[in-house]
């Protein structure tokens, strides 16, 4: 089977992705609509017919990747305040607070607060929402709970099959497309293979668990040979998969606690 074609494609997506001098875009916009869209199978009634509310026909999937769009916006509010909401950064393992200018972990925060103030206006509650529906798939990307000094990976510069790019890019997008499966084909994928046992066990609200787990696989991830092919992806894609089906069940039971708080402690409450 020839495979060169598929390869370019994938190459073509690497490249573009680390053109960007910014922090790169978590997941790419695969994955962000992969976690919206695992997550929209664990929603209570209560909680979809609330999303539905504040986005009416924009689906979450949709709403997933939007942040990252906005980013071309060329307003300060969009070029400075919200840029540091994408990430955070820990030293070690720990969170410990946020930068002045704040981060993701404070920015979820914050944006929760908006959707349960109820005098929050519907534009600034689907701005709160959709940028909920990022940035918790934002904290499951371990290259956004980056170490000091490398922006994420950023400035780690790696090749990809022989093609120049850095070690952010190659988890945003590499590793993701290389399956060469739409967001809905990776979802139902991941939705068959995650057992009613790992939603029990995934079922966490607190970001800064997320922020722990990810800070933990980051450390694993950093290549000693910047040359990156076949090995490289074979040993990480089962975290990217794992990744993304926690980052759709913790989207979920977040939105589910947000929304609908009696059922939102357990997935199996009656």
């Amino acid at each position: 089977m020839n495979l060169q074609p598929a390869r370019l494609i994938l190459v073509a997506a690497v490249v573009a992705a680390s053109a960007n001098p910014s922090p790169a875009f978590a997941w790419g916009r695969t994955g962000h609509r992969v976690v919206a869209a695992v997550a929209d199978q664990h929603l209570s009634g209560l909680a979809r017919a609330h999303v539905r509310e504040i986005l009416g026909v924009e689906s979450l999937d949709e709403a997933a990747f939007w942040p990252d769009e906005m980013k071309s916006d060329p307003s300060p509010f969009w070029q400075k305040t919200a840029s540091p909401w994408h990430y955070v950064t820990v030293g070690g393992f720990t969170y410990d607070q946020p930068p002045p200018e704040g981060d993701a972990q404070s920015a979820l925060r914050k944006f929760r607060a908006m959707l349960e103030d109820p005098t929050t206006s519907k534009a600034d509650r689907q701005l709160a929402l959709r940028f909920i529906v990022h940035l918790v798939g934002d904290l499951h990307q371990p290259l956004h709970v980056g170490r000091p000094g490398d922006r994420g990976g950023n400035d780690v510069k790696v090749t990809w099959f022989g093609r120049d790019t850095n070690l952010h890019a190659v988890w945003d997008t590499a590793l993701v497309d290389d399956e060469q499966l739409s967001f809905t084909e990776w979802a139902e994928r991941l939705n068959r293979h995650t057992r009613s046992r790992d939603v029990i066990d995934w079922w966490v609200v607190n970001p800064i668990v997320w922020i722990t787990e990810s800070a933990q696989i980051r450390e694993t991830i950093y290549p000693r040979d910047p040359a990156l092919s076949w090995d490289y992806g074979f040993r990480h894609k089962p975290v990217i998969k794992r990744r993304l089906a926690q980052g759709g069940v913790r989207l979920a039971a977040y939105l589910n606690d947000l929304f609908d708080p009696q059922r939102g402690a357990r997935p199996d409450a009656p």
